[in-house]
């Protein structure tokens, strides 16, 4: 598998389970109806752990467009293959929720909520406030970002014992986890382009019963606030834990 192919996958992976557990939370007449928050979270949690045990070896589980860039702009990816990433996970994230609309069709008929269809796929504020909310996506993405590099530092992982391997992407799952519980609230934590941007494309082009508006005019902050957010961290992480005192 080329890992340009490995990074279609595992973003389809990430989106058809974690959009899948808030399918099965905010549809009508699923067994998770109402289950709430804790149960999102956790599913995300799951879904990046699963979706990066599966491509790790192949592309480094980006799976991310933010995290692609913020490894590049600190010269840990080679900048050539940016645009071929992005493009995979992108297409992932589409397929992906094209995938969860098939396996809950019956529902979206049940659901008269058109926030509710909306936020299957993609990601939408508690309170409309677009300085705050870009804010709360860079910072969510930052500790993304620096956290995946503490993770991945030789010093914590002991390479050559097999932990490496192993429980990495049970800590980057962890770590998402984290991330949803603490800083989700505002925003639903895009924390990640493609997610947000492919089953957004998704929810604009599929046929659902009474879905509503994509709402476009929200779409650019879960793509520009996680770069930012990701090149941010990166650097942060680059200076103050590799770089040594001047």
């Amino acid at each position: 598998m080329s890992p340009f192919l490995a990074e279609v996958i595992g973003t389809l992976i990430l989106v058809l389970l974690g959009d899948g557990v808030v399918a099965n939370v905010v549809l009508g007449k699923t067994k998770g109806n109402s289950s709430g928050w804790i149960v999102i979270t956790a599913g995300w949690a799951f879904a990046v752990t699963i979706a990066v045990y599966c491509t790790s070896a192949i592309s480094g589980a980006h799976l991310n467009p933010a995290v692609t860039l913020a490894m590049a702009s600190i010269g840990k990816f080679e900048w050539a293959l940016v645009p071929g990433y992005i493009a995979a996970q992108v297409i992932g994230a589409f397929l992906g929720a094209v995938l969860v609309w098939l396996s809950y069709l019956p529902h979206w008929k049940e659901t008269e909520n058109q926030g509710a269809k909306l936020g299957t796929f993609c990601t939408a504020p508690a309170i409309r406030h677009p300085a705050s909310n870009f804010i709360c996506e860079a910072i969510g993405t930052a500790m993304l970002v620096i956290g995946l590099l503490a993770i991945l530092t030789p010093e914590n992982l002991v390479p050559g014992t097999g932990f490496d391997k192993a429980f990495s992407p049970a800590l980057v799952g962890i770590l998402v986890w984290s991330i949803g519980l603490s800083l989700g609230g505002p925003t639903g934590y895009a924390i990640n382009p493609a997610r947000d941007l492919g089953p957004r494309i998704a929810h604009a082009i599929l046929p659902i019963p009474g879905k509503g508006g994509s709402d476009w005019g929200y779409a650019w902050i879960p793509v520009l606030g996680p770069v930012a957010g990701g090149i941010v961290g990166a650097f942060l992480y680059k200076m103050l834990w590799v770089m040594p005192p001047v």
